[in-house]
Formats: structure tokens, C-alpha cells, sequence
């Protein structure tokens, strides 16, 4: 006897509708332009790039409860900062969000990189939005109850979560979409990062100028507003994102040959392998030590300007830093600013210009340029601030700092030649660690060298001279762990049909000879053209500013 009924195991086997999250929903369909997915990943990466720019909330928050004597308690202990309501918060304290910014980014990319790649970029996306803006609203709360914890909890914690989902959800569908220009597609997203700054701190200085009153400093409607406008762009964003179908390639492109270039592969690692080669351990060293080098003269860039150059800064050469009078120190560190605002810029356009030149040139050579270069740049260094170069030491740095956000867009093209596209992302993920711990390592080395150079009695003005000696041996050793990569033996590359399983799709397809179904078509269409607008307009709003500010360097 039959029946139509299903079976338990009927059910169980039927199979899911994709949800309008997953990833089964946003395969492209015939007509789709490649170009419209890097608008959608700057829109995600300029808003959790104001990570860079929060220290412009320290002050005000520092001042919360107001000028009174009452409310200064120099001898409060961090514990008891995070719950106190009478007393106003130091800046050392609120510098802690900063530190698990980039500690949770790490992590978080690092642990949930491989639900990602399941999931898909638009879930992930959605999530990040979710993360980085409610962890705003939540520090607007903390804010408001003078809470310091709340605000350790949703700006650095919940945010910093969203912050490592949101880094990583495009690289690994940029990669797949832009196999000609790896480099480039990485470098157009994770240029939005470094530039996130030069977009929202000045727009949360006008903010708060806006919204300041004599009750209340005006951060948390601050918080509220930019929680609002970055959820909209967020939402835009992983909305906007597409992935190829399996096997996709653009028309008329083919792999490059494994005898032609062979550091670059065609085939996959599995994520669960990535990190047991060699290669992977060599590559986190390749940015770990470039990440502390840069990371540590950023740090320390208005600071090293103004005790290296004194006087010079404002014309008067025989005047030291400890001689200036309060008025020249507050004009000298109005200069500073200029510069740091022209290493930000540095920063942000390294990231394209060294992604993009690593097309041509190879991720390897690439970075064989940067520790090489570096280390001619640190150690003439010194050389240009005793002789009173101001525009050579100015210069050095510039390029210094471009190779440091050029280090962050290359390496995830760097790990696809290597390790292949299947999940790049979450092994991007993994690697992030590396910015973790170079975000501790090489703030610290500048940090605790200067203060043990100024307690020697070593002057202001060359106290920075032993520090880049030791930046330019950590590029020595960058640049050994650059040169032992080299291309995975055939043991750790997973089979076609590992790969076609994995992507739901027959192993001949894994060869390209799907074709290109009309997909991803090059050039900007009228949609591609508004996407683009809508995330240029902002970034040159935030380059006008930027540049305004940095004309009083010169």
C-alpha cells in the first residue's frame, strides 16, 4: 500500500528555499555588470573605516560631565572608570574602544571567516551593518548614562566585531569577480578603509558642533545620526553584492599558465589546511612586519613632527621643541595635523596604486619593493631631519606610509595566487591576526623606545633615530619571510570534484568552460555609473577637507 504522504526522510532530503540572505540567492544573473560590486563593498568599507577616525570623539567625551574640579578624579582606577557617573572618563580609558577596534577585527574575521564563505557576502554585509551601527547606538546609551563599560561593549566590542565581518565580506567575491585584476578590485575596496576617516571625522566634527549645547557635548546624537547614514550605505552595500556563477570568467581572459607565472595557481586549498603550510605562516610575517613598522610611525606621526622640527616648523630654526612657548607649541601641533592628515591621504591612495601595480608586477615583487624600499627609507630617515629637510623627511614618510596601506590591499591577492580563490576570504580572515598583533607590537616598540631614549637624556630631536633603525631590521626580516614563499606542493590542493561539490556545480566547470553567460560585461552602464556616485561624492567631500588642512604643512 502507497500514499502521497512524505516520509520523515522525504523531508528531511527536500530541499531548503534559499532565504534572501543566502548565498544560493544572489548567484548574478545574464546581464550583470562586475563593476557595480565595488561600489557595494567601498560603501561597507568607507563606514567602518571611521574606526581610524573615533579618537575625534576622546575630548569631548573626556569632558562629559564638565569642567567642575568635582568631576576630575586623577586617581580613579580603570575599574572603576567603566562604571563611574560622577567623575569624567580619561582619554587613556576611551583609547581602550581603539585597541579592541582592531583586536576584534581580527578575531572575528579569524573565526567567522569560514561562515562567510558559506554564507555569502550579503549576509555577511547585513550582519556587519547590524554590528558596527547598533554598537553606536549602544555607546550613544553609554553616553548618556555616563556608562564607560556600555560603551566598551558597543562601540568596541559589538562594533569591532562588525568591523572584521564587514573588512573581509567582499574581498573573496572581488577576487572571483576581477581574476584579470586581483590587485586592483582588493585595492578599489580596501582603499574605503583607510579612507573612512577622512569621511566621517570631519563629519562628526560638524556634528557636534551642530548638536552641542550648554547640557550636553552633543556625542551621543552624534553617534545616533552616523549610526543611521552608515547603516543606509551598509545596507546598500551588501544588498549590491553579486557572486559568479561557478566556473565564471570574464570573456575573452584566460588563467595564466602554471609555466608562465607559478606563483600563481589555478587550483584551491581548503580552508582547514591553509594554515598547516608553511606559506601561510610566512605571508602572516610578511604582514605582520609591515603592518608594525607602519603602524608605529602613524601612531606616533604628529608627536615625531614636532620634536623633530621644532621651531623649524613655524621659521625659527634655533628654537627646540622644550623651548617653544604655549602658543608656538599650539600653532607647531596645528602644523602636525596637516601632516598626519597627508599620511592618511598616502595611506588611502597606496592602497590602489600598490594593489594595482601588483598586477603587473607580481604580489611577491610587490613586496620585495616594499621591505627593500623601506629600508632605504627608514634609515635615511634621520639623515633628513638633521639636516633640516623638512619636505625630504615629509616625503620619506609619505611613501613609507603608502606602502603600509598598500601591504593591507595586496596580500589578499597575494594569498589567492597562492592558496587559490575557493575560500580566500576566510584565509584573509585568518591572516588578519596578524594586524592584531602588529597594532600592539608596533605602537609599542616606538612608544617604549622613545620614553627610554627621552629617561637616557637623548634630546627630543633625535630620540626617533635608534626607533627607525629598529623599523628598518623588522623590514630585514619582513623581507627574508618574503623570499622563502614560495608555491604549495600539489599534496594540500583540493581535487575538481572536491571543489565542484563545494560549489554545487559539476567538476568540468571548475575549467572555465562555462563561459561568460553575458556576466559581468566591462564598462560603466548608467547603474554602475550612479553606484559609483554615490560613494564618490563622499570621498571627494572628505579629500576637499583633508586638503584644506593640509596646506598649512607648507
Amino acid at each position: 500500500m502507497t500514499t502521497d504522504v512524505d516520509t520523515p526522510d522525504d523531508v528531511l532530503s527536500a530541499p531548503r528555499k534559499a532565504g534572501f540572505l543566502d548565498r544560493q540567492r544572489i548567484i548574478a544573473r545574464p546581464g550583470f555588470n562586475r563593476w557595480m560590486v565595488p561600489p557595494a563593498a567601498l560603501a561597507i568599507h568607507l563606514c567602518i573605516g571611521m574606526a581610524y577616525g573615533f579618537s575625534v570623539f576622546w575630548l569631548p567625551l573626556s569632558q562629559a560631565l564638565g569642567p567642575a574640579p568635582s568631576a576630575r578624579c586623577p586617581d580613579l582606577s580603570l575599574v572603576a572608570a567603566l562604571f563611574t557617573t560622577n567623575c569624567n572618563w580619561r582619554v587613556s580609558d576611551l583609547g581602550w574602544i581603539y585597541t579592541l577596534f582592531f583586536v576584534l577585527l581580527g578575531c572575528s574575521a579569524a573565526i567567522w571567516g569560514g561562515w562567510l564563505e558559506r554564507a555569502g557576502p550579503r549576509k555577511a554585509g547585513v550582519v556587519s551593518a547590524l554590528c558596527w551601527c547598533g554598537g553606536m547606538l549602544l555607546a550613544a546609551v553609554g553616553v548618556i548614562f555616563h556608562q564607560l563599560w556600555l560603551m566598551w561593549l558597543g562601540a568596541g566590542v559589538i562594533g569591532g566585531i562588525g568591523l572584521g565581518l564587514g573588512y573581509i565580506s567582499p574581498v573573496s567575491t572581488l577576487i572571483k569577480w576581477f581574476p584579470d585584476r586581483r590587485g586592483m578590485a582588493t585595492g578599489m575596496a580596501i582603499m574605503g578603509f583607510g579612507g573612512g576617516a577622512m569621511i566621517g571625522a570631519p563629519l562628526a566634527n560638524l556634528l557636534m558642533g551642530a548638536f552641542k549645547t550648554t547640557d550636553s557635548i552633543g556625542v551621543w546624537q552624534t553617534f545616533v545620526v552616523m549610526a543611521t547614514i552608515y547603516f543606509a550605505f551598509m545596507m546598500a552595500g551588501a544588498l549590491g553584492y553579486r557572486i559568479p556563477p561557478p566556473g565564471w570568467r570574464p570573456e575573452g581572459w584566460s588563467p595564466p599558465s602554471a609555466a608562465g607565472r607559478s606563483m600563481i595557481t589555478t587550483r584551491h586549498v581548503h580552508l582547514r589546511n591553509a594554515h598547516k603550510t608553511r606559506q601561510f605562516w610566512l605571508i602572516w610575517l610578511v604582514l605582520c612586519l609591515n603592518v608594525s613598522a607602519g603602524i608605529g610611525v602613524i601612531g606616533m606621526a604628529s608627536p615625531m613632527l614636532q620634536e623633530i622640527f621644532g621651531g623649524r616648523l613655524l621659521g625659527l630654526p634655533d628654537l627646540s621643541f622644550d623651548k617653544l612657548s604655549a602658543d608656538q607649541k599650539v600653532a607647531i601641533a596645528a602644523i602636525a595635523a596637516g601632516f598626519a592628515g597627508l599620511l592618511s591621504l598616502f595611506n588611502i591612495g597606496g592602497r590602489f596604486f600598490w594593489a594595482s601595480l601588483s598586477d603587473k608586477i607580481g604580489r611577491k615583487n610587490t613586496y620585495y619593493v616594499f621591505f627593500l624600499l623601506g629600508i632605504a627609507l627608514y634609515a635615511a630617515a634621520p639623515s633628513a631631519a638633521h639636516s633640516g629637510s623638512q619636505l625630504l623627511f615629509v616625503a620619506i614618510f609619505c611613501v613609507i606610509v603608502s606602502m603600509y596601506g598598500g601591504g593591507f590591499a595586496a596580500v589578499p591577492a597575494y594569498l589567492a595566487d597562492i592558496f587559490g580563490t575557493q575560500f580566500v576570504g576566510a584565509i584573509h580572515g585568518r591572516l588578519l591576526t596578524a594586524w592584531a598583533t602588529a597594532g600592539i607590537f608596533g605602537p609599542v616598540i616606538v612608544n617604549y623606545i622613545r620614553e627610554f631614549q627621552l629617561a637616557a637624556g637623548v634630546s627630543r630631536a633625535q630620540v626617533y633615530d635608534f626607533t627607525m633603525y629598529i623599523l628598518a631590521g623588522m623590514l630585514a626580516l619582513g623581507l627574508i619571510a618574503n623570499t622563502l614563499v614560495r608555491p604549495l606542493a600539489d599534496k594540500w590542493f583540493m581535487s575538481e570534484a572536491e571543489v565542484a561539490a563545494l560549489q554545487d556545480a559539476p567538476a568540468s566547470g571548475q575549467n572555465g568552460t562555462t563561459g561568460s553567460f553575458g556576466i559581468g560585461k566591462g564598462g560603466l552602464d548608467g547603474k554602475a555609473l550612479l553606484a559609483w556616485a554615490a560613494v564618490a561624492i563622499p570621498i571627494f567631500w572628505g579629500l576637499w577637507v583633508t586638503l584644506k588642512s593640509v596646506i598649512a604643512l607648507f
